[in-house]
């Protein structure tokens, strides 16, 4: 397989986005965003947080807890993790950054 970075479409929150991964890291990629989709969903139905950096800022911050919370063994491999948490600062970067263009 290629280690060349190839562009993909994304949509968030019904936004798209255009970001890029390897092969191989296209569907831990996809999983990424599916998974950031539905927490960004979870947190705007509930009414509570208005607006999409507000929204992605607090799916940041509950990612994170999950992630610092979690038990982890001492020899597992966190180099899987580094790249989630990677593509998913990709996709946060991202949407923030369109964001700030609409205003």
């Amino acid at each position: 397989m290629s280690k060349e970075a190839k562009s993909l479409d994304v949509s968030i929150m019904g936004r798209e986005f255009k970001v890029s991964c390897t092969e191989e890291e296209r569907p831990e990629l996809l999983r990424a965003v599916d998974y950031l989709d539905r927490k960004m969903r979870e947190i705007r139905d509930s009414g509570k947080v208005v607006g999409t950096e507000r929204i992605a800022v607090m799916a940041a911050l509950n990612i994170a807890h999950e992630l610092l919370t979690s038990k982890v063994p001492s020899d597992y491999d966190v180099s899987n993790v580094k790249r989630r948490m990677q593509a998913m600062q990709a996709v946060i970067d991202a949407a923030l950054s369109s964001q700030d263009k609409l205003l």
